[in-house]
């Protein structure tokens, strides 16, 4: 069966510079396991699967595969896959607001006037980490201290991460990974990675740095732009519209805008589309 593929560059006007995510538009029919494949195949972080909604409230449905496991919710997916359905001719329900419906419930997502996408960040649990693992987390990022006006927050929304702020983006920017210390971290912790930010000087190229990592069958990996993490990170700052960037140590250039309202902080940015065609399968 021929079914429309995508494949999306999500918080990034350049292409190239951001976060790429697969879209299987026409997912009706296929099982769990045929997605996992289709998953593994692609080899990106994520790969969506866009199916009719359940709930009425919904202009679509996602399932969201890494190469590994399903996850209920991920942020570059949910934008990503957004700009693939618009760009598909979806037109939704609510004009000016699409309603993705996914594993943790209904997360709305905003067009912006300039063509940007931004979505709800889904409300999260916040739990300090345990200071105990604090020698665990300075070996995991190769740094000797974190700063004293921040503890580090395991948030979980439905993507779980380990959250610490360092205290200037040049030394996020130093963070030399270790893998195994990374590993053991993640299992104590029971995220799904880490992510550290930290801030610019004035007129600098955005108001914070973010990186993210995790570990995959052993290997480390650096996420380009990772917006589930952005969405931990803008809910443990003070409620002031920020800019992030992220995908420098890789060699990416990811945009991300956090802007605060009434019903908490929102994750937006730009996407482009890469490759548009089918997929037999």
């Amino acid at each position: 069966m021929t079914r429309r593929f995508k494949q999306i560059d999500v918080f990034t006007a350049v292409p190239l510079k951001g976060n790429p995510l697969a879209v299987i538009l026409d997912a009706d029919g296929l099982g769990d396991e045929q997605m996992q494949s289709i998953a593994r195949w692609t080899n990106l972080s994520e790969t969506t699967f866009v199916l009719p909604p359940t709930d009425p409230a919904a202009d679509y449905r996602v399932r969201i595969f890494t190469t590994q496991e399903e996850f209920p919710f991920a942020g570059h997916p949910t934008l990503g896959t957004a700009h693939a359905l618009l760009q598909a001719g979806l037109r939704p329900k609510t004009p000016g607001l699409l309603m993705q419906e996914c594993g943790v419930g209904l997360v709305p997502v905003r067009i912006q006037a300039d063509g940007a996408l931004g979505f709800r960040a889904p409300p999260a649990q916040l739990e300090p980490m345990d200071d105990g693992l604090l020698p665990l987390l300075h070996a995991t990022l190769g740094v000797d201290a974190l700063p004293a006006n921040t503890s580090p927050v395991v948030a979980d929304m439905g993507i779980c991460w380990l959250v610490a702020g360092l205290a200037s983006a040049a030394d996020c920017l130093a963070v030399v990974p270790d893998a195994a210390a990374l590993a053991e971290l993640m299992r104590h912790t029971g995220s799904d990675g880490v992510a550290v930010y930290g801030a610019h000087p004035a007129g600098g190229p955005a108001e914070i740095e973010v990186r993210a990592f995790t570990v995959e069958n052993g290997v480390l990996l650096e996420d380009p732009v990772t917006g589930s993490a952005n969405a931990c990170i803008a809910r443990l700052r003070p409620a002031q519209d920020y800019r992030a960037r992220q995908g420098t140590a890789v060699q990416r250039d990811g945009r991300v805008t956090a802007r605060y309202e009434h019903d908490g902080p929102w994750i937006c940015g730009q996407s482009v589309t890469i490759i548009d065609g089918t997929l037999s399968c």
